[in-house]
């Protein structure tokens, strides 16, 4: 299987109610899952939801405080994106999901170490990354959006790179760099570094999406795969996986997946705590 056939296909999901077999299938097969959507496609789900706050949890306070609608409508669209798409790849109910976030806001899930998370969004577009294998990275732009070619091509592209590009028209040189943009935020978003990696440090091959070093030789042996394909007609989604060896089992049902010493301190914590009303 080469580099791209290890990502699973991308999966448009207009809403809550899916489809969400073609996450449970890509997760069985291959380990990952990247789902699509819109903000917009959410957003009657979003206002008709009463039971938004359960959904939300933790990010309940911060979706009541944002006053700007088009932002918080955004935000809980995402939100609910990842937890739905979480659930589907799990074979739990999103509000059992407790999604919570690292220093950098990188989103995971309280108890499910082995599950990482992605989140990207651009204009309305909305995708989410999923991974049982190791770390994910998924970075999205419009494939209209204009690249200052002779900037970027100093700022974020290898000897390699650079060199490979000049063979190129304008227009070729645009699109190969709006690519590479992608494929370097995701591989960067999967590493946790963001933008802390330069770009010139790395580099990608023009014909697929193999790892280089600055002076073009490969700079992986198999461990990461890219893939970068369009989405809506008008995006570019790339999207980095690192197989970190882990068991590969198919089984990924949350009781599976919960860390075991985890799942023994809720057990024992709820059988002492009193029961509380959380309602409010």
């Amino acid at each position: 299987m080469d580099d791209t056939a290890r990502i699973s296909p991308f999966s448009h999901v207009p809403g809550p109610d899916g489809p969400w077999h073609t996450v449970r299938e890509s997760m069985r097969l291959r380990g990952n899952a990247v789902v699509y959507t819109t903000w917009g496609e959410w957003l009657p789900a979003v206002l008709a939801d009463a039971a938004l706050q359960p959904l939300l949890g933790r990010d309940w306070q911060r979706y009541r405080r944002t006053a700007d609608p088009t932002i918080r409508y955004r935000f809980v669209a995402s939100r609910l994106a990842v937890k739905y798409t979480a659930a589907a790849a799990l074979g739990v109910e999103p509000a059992d999901l407790d999604l919570a976030y690292r220093i950098a806001g990188r989103p995971y899930l309280r108890g499910l170490g082995q599950i990482d998370l992605s989140l990207t969004h651009t204009d309305d577009l909305i995708a989410v990354g999923i991974s049982r294998n190791g770390r994910i990275g998924v970075d999205a732009e419009p494939m209209d959006r204009r690249m200052p070619v002779g900037l970027l091509k100093d700022q974020m592209c290898t000897f390699a790179e650079r060199r490979e590009l000049a063979g190129l028209d304008e227009r070729e040189q645009a699109a190969a760099l709006l690519r590479l943009w992608t494929l370097k935020e995701a591989y960067t978003k999967a590493l946790g570094q963001g933008m802390r990696l330069a770009f010139t440090q790395f580099g990608f091959d023009p014909g697929g999406g193999g790892l280089l070093a600055p002076d073009g030789t490969p700079a992986a042996h198999g461990e990461w795969a890219f893939a970068t394909r369009p989405a809506l007609s008008r995006y570019l989604i790339s999207v980095a996986c690192h197989d970190a060896g882990l068991d590969a089992s198919p089984d990924i049902a949350v009781a599976t997946m919960l860390d075991e010493g985890f799942l023994g301190t809720v057990v024992e914590l709820l059988g002492e705590a009193p029961l509380v009303d959380r309602a409010g």
